[in-house]
């Protein structure tokens, strides 16, 4: 009676452990799917420039001593970017 016990709680520990191991399989595959399909979805659009910006300008500091003045020139360039369906 008691290596009989053993033997069918040993079955049941076996059988949670391919019951764990098939459910990650499973997961992973479901996982691997949504992101190939996320991939294809994706590959009808398409990133393009859509406004471009260029600023720039020259400021100047006014010292008591014309030697020290400053003189500072900014530039900046900004993009934006939109995605279109190909």
């Amino acid at each position: 009676m008691k290596y009989k016990t053993l033997k069918i709680l040993k079955a049941r520990k076996n059988a949670r452990k391919r019951n764990q191991t098939t459910e990650k399989a499973i997961q992973a595959l479901i996982i691997g799917l949504a992101l190939v399909l996320v991939l294809l979805a994706g590959c009808s659009y398409s990133i393009v420039p859509y406004e471009t910006k260029i600023e720039y300008g020259t400021t100047d500091t006014d010292s008591e001593d014309s030697d020290k003045d400053k003189f500072n020139e900014k530039k900046s360039i900004t993009q934006t970017w939109r995605w279109i369906n190909d």
